[in-house]
């Protein structure tokens, strides 16, 4: 379950203050003793003192309260602690009027209730009407209209927030275009302009950036194509051995550059690439069968992903068992929970433990490693296209304690 929407916990955090606020006020209310609530006190106490004792006649306590109802023009119902009625002036005033269905007569305008018990209803208003609750049911009345009125407020202005988290995650996932909407002339309207600005910069930068490539592996492979020519047009008048070094050197470059524009695609924005169904075993089958001495054991791994990056990894991984390992190298792919793991191991001295990570840095070059084959970047490539299919490369021990090459992959769900 993920943390609750913004919007939710601005709303959220609203009504905690208008509750808050709510509660102060009645607090206070309640403890100053109110000028309202103690002139009802009085009153109580003065009606008490006007009317007829509690225990006087019928008849008594009629007069008694004709004697107070006189030129007020008012119905006025007198009843006891239990609503017997005890004395009545004009039209009865039905007892609990405001919780009974289907009575007559005239509500009560004023609700009195003596120190004796006795209440006295009068169509009339005597001195304030319950100021308590007044104020308390005005408080929750104010709460929950500026509750309800506040939701739409909030609402809008985190729904311009979310807009802008999708243009962030559209971009994120290499959509150049994404743009979002420029709303008001608040804060957030200033960082849709920021955003969209900065996303202007960024597709400036990464055209230039491919256009830089495309210039870069033309301009690098003439003059390479150049001495290759010249060194056929000179084949009788060059040393055999400096013409094969020569030749050497010149497929190291070819593979060099090659590598360099395959990681800086790679490490620029994604691009949509041409994912397709595949067994990732049939394509360590096809790779395997360019080497000698390669055994491989595995299962059937049935994934999404492109072939032609998964088919760079795999060699990737087999080239540099061949020049850096001791034939035989093995290769080996296991399935379990949604995931395809490849091992490749060889029977050299392996990956010292402390440069597990180092070996996929681009150019890192064991220690104690005299030859200059390859160009430092095949596992930096090899980590590149297992995380752009949602995977992972790494270095790991095995049972015997040899240290192997590590490629987890998601298989097709």
């Amino acid at each position: 379950m993920g943390l609750p929407r913004l919007y939710f916990r601005f709303y959220v955090t609203l009504l905690l203050i208008l509750a808050l606020f709510s509660m102060a006020v009645m607090m206070i209310w309640n403890r100053t003793g109110s000028p309202l609530e103690r002139s009802n006190v009085i009153l109580s106490q003065v009606m008490q003192n006007a009317l007829a004792p509690l225990d006087a006649p019928p008849e008594v306590q009629q007069a008694a309260l004709e004697r107070v109802a006189q030129g007020l023009n008012a119905n006025m119902t007198l009843y006891t602690r239990d609503w017997r009625t005890l004395a009545v002036v004009g039209v009865q005033i039905p007892a609990r009027h405001w919780r009974r269905q289907g009575v007559t007569g005239p509500p009560p305008e004023s609700f009195v209730r003596l120190p004796d018990g006795r209440k006295l209803l009068s169509s009339e208003p005597l001195g304030f009407v319950r100021p308590k609750a007044m104020l308390h049911n005005a408080l929750i009345l104010l709460a929950i209209g500026l509750g309800v009125a506040a939701f739409p407020l909030v609402r809008h202005l985190t729904k311009r927030l979310e807009r802008l988290q999708q243009g962030v995650e559209s971009l994120g996932a290499g959509d150049l275009t994404a743009r979002v909407p420029v709303e008001g002339k608040d804060e957030v309207a200033r960082l849709a302009q920021s955003f969209n600005r900065a996303v202007d910069q960024i597709e400036q930068l990464v055209g230039a950036h491919k256009t830089l490539l495309a210039n870069a592996s033309h301009e690098l492979r003439t003059p390479l194509a150049r001495i290759r020519l010249a060194l056929e047009l000179i084949k009788d008048g060059i040393d055999a051995k400096r013409r094969a070094g020569l030749e050497q050197d010149i497929a190291e470059l070819n593979h060099l550059l090659d590598e360099i524009l395959l990681a800086s695609r790679l490490g620029a924005i994604p691009e949509n690439t041409d994912v397709e169904e595949l067994d990732l075993l049939a394509l360590a089958a096809e790779e395997c069968a360019h080497y000698d001495e390669v055994e491989l054991d595995g299962e059937s791994a049935l994934m999404m992903g492109d072939p032609r990056l998964l088919r760079r990894l795999l060699r990737n991984l087999l080239e540099n068992a061949h020049r850096h390992g001791v034939p035989p190298a093995s290769v080996e792919i296991r399935c379990a929970q949604g995931i395809a793991t490849l091992r490749v191991w060889d029977k050299g001295p392996g990956v010292p433990d402390p440069e597990f990570e180092r070996v996929f840095e681009p150019f890192f070059r064991p220690r104690g490693t005299l030859d200059n084959n390859g160009a430092g970047l095949g596992l930096a490539l090899v980590r590149q296209i297992a995380r752009r299919h949602g995977g992972e490369a790494r270095c790991a021990l095995m049972r015997n304690g040899r240290s192997c090459f590590e490629v987890t992959l998601p298989l097709k769900s």
